[in-house]
């Protein structure tokens, strides 16, 4: 791959901003400002191919408003076929996210520009920066007029979507604009001065970067955005709900895949964890107690069917997830131990096992107010989730959000798959072929019926669950999700 041609703008000085007080560990180590003026810059007209002369030239004169630094790289290549080789994304931040044989599409010349804006946490590495509030936006040659802007799934940095979303927008001819949220990393919530102020500032940090990708966009081509779309997974999703909900202004609509839902009065993370992390052990031995444990599970909203996919999730997932989420939203629980202690048996003191929400002082319910969603969108949004997700239970997340936004009168703006045989990691596809389907393509079928939506060619099929076709092969899970494929109502 040739060398990337570079322009960078050195950074400004920024104020500090001091970080919550640290305490002892006890975590396990695990494997816009507004639009701005437009510049005579050089930039093809909507559906026109620019040759390398022309975007390398422009790429000298776009500024990200509010930046403390950006540097623009000129490449033939945006998407991770060639991004890769580049060094222009990091494939550890997207490990595990899809299925090992998921097309890469190519063919994709243009502008990305990396930086970051104003802030004091220094969790991410990339490009040897130590840190946080990075983003990257990519303008390709051949612009189909639109904007796709998210944040990224779990802690992940901001290159997580490459290739669930960031690849194939692309090739559809959208810019495209990922924010690592503000902090990353299993400690993210040491950032921050309040309980809840780092979860909060990635709804901040999807704001800042709408708007100044949006401006970018307008400089690259003359004109602002005719469409700008947010998508995300998991975490992602939540910002896409609540951008929805409080700045719709700046959207035309969005795709929600598996959003974490907090509310305030549950459930929530906090809710259901608690009780995987005591009943499973139980499950799991056998014995006595495993019939009663089962129930439990399946009370606390784990799908009957979903057992195959705990002991994955149990190692994995449960317990570190409630740890560091309970220690961001409620760090007097274990008084000064952070974050817990990994895979305490219930009646361990400060035990997350045994953490109850529900008792819990009231200024834990008010810190998971600040980021709690309301349900009232104002623009369309199209929300999928799997039945299979164990990671946040579909009868505790979507469904519930769902209610949410039919119950704020928003109904009419929504419309709720739920994908038969779907989990929250599609890498686990390529384990259970036979058991699970990628949720990839749902997304896609999705963003389209989005697209169709907005673009006046009337609204998608109403809420349902998606069925997987009997007896299809997973190349043909890969290649395709019909959103019209009925089962029984959501």
């Amino acid at each position: 791959m040739p060398a990337a041609h570079t322009v960078t703008t050195p950074p400004r000085e920024r104020p500090g901003r001091p970080g919550r007080p640290g305490r002892r560990t006890a975590l396990g180590a695990l494997s816009l400002a507004a639009v701005c003026a437009l510049l005579p810059t050089a930039a093809p007209a909507a559906g026109a191919q620019a040759t390398p002369e022309d975007h390398c030239a422009a790429r000298a004169q776009l500024r990200v408003p509010g930046a403390a630094l950006q540097r623009a790289d000129c490449l033939e290549e945006l998407t991770t076929a060639g991004t890769v080789a580049s060094g222009h994304t990091d494939p550890a931040d997207f490990a595990g996210l899809t299925p090992r044989d998921l097309p890469t599409p190519s063919g994709v010349p243009g502008i990305q520009i990396d930086g970051y804006f104003p802030d004091s946490s220094t969790t991410n590495t990339n490009h040897g920066w130590n840190h946080d509030a990075q983003f990257v936006i990519r303008l390709p040659d051949h612009w189909n007029g639109g904007l796709v802007v998210s944040g990224t799934p779990g802690n992940r940095e901001q290159y997580a979507n490459d290739r669930a979303i960031s690849d194939w927008v692309l090739a559809r001819g959208y810019a495209y604009a990922a924010t690592d949220k503000g902090n990353t990393g299993l400690a993210f919530y040491r950032d921050g001065r309040r309980p809840g102020d780092a979860i909060a500032e990635w709804n901040t940090r999807l704001t800042q970067l709408t708007r100044a990708a949006r401006a970018v966009v307008a400089q690259r081509y003359h004109r602002p955005p005719a469409r700008t779309i947010a998508t995300g997974i998991s975490n992602g999703g939540y910002l896409v709900r609540w951008q929805m909900e409080n700045h719709p202004e700046l959207y035309d609509g969005g795709v929600d895949w598996e959003g974490t839902l907090w509310r305030a009065d549950g459930p929530n993370l906090l809710t259901f964890l608690p009780s995987a992390l005591r009943a499973y052990p139980v499950y799991a031995a056998g014995g006595p107690g495993a019939a009663d444990a089962l129930k439990a599970m399946h009370r606390a909203g784990y799908p009957a069917g979903s057992e195959f996919l705990w002991p994955y999730h149990e190692q994995v997932y449960w317990d570190l997830t409630q740890r560091v989420y309970r220690e961001e939203l409620d760090p007097g629980f274990d008084g000064a131990t952070e974050a817990g202690t990994p895979f305490c048996a219930s009646g361990t003191p400060g035990c997350d096992a045994d953490y109850s929400y529900a008792t819990r002082p009231e200024q834990v319910h008010r810190a998971v107010g600040r980021i709690a969603l309301t349900g009232r969108i104002g623009k369309p949004l199209i929300t999928l989730q799997g039945t299979l997700d164990v990671l946040l239970p579909i009868g505790r997340d979507s469904d519930v959000y769902a209610r949410m936004v039919h119950d704020a009168g928003r109904g009419a703006l929504l419309r709720y798959y739920r994908i038969e045989d779907g989990t929250h990691t599609d890498s686990l596809v390529d384990v259970f072929p036979d058991r699970l389907r990628p949720m990839v393509p749902c997304h896609r079928a999705a963003f389209t019926a989005l697209e169709r939506w907005l673009g006046g060619g009337g609204p998608p099929p109403a809420d349902h669950t998606v069925r997987r076709p009997a007896g299809a092969d997973p190349a043909t899970l890969l290649a395709d999700c019909p959103l019209d494929r009925t089962g029984s109502s959501g």
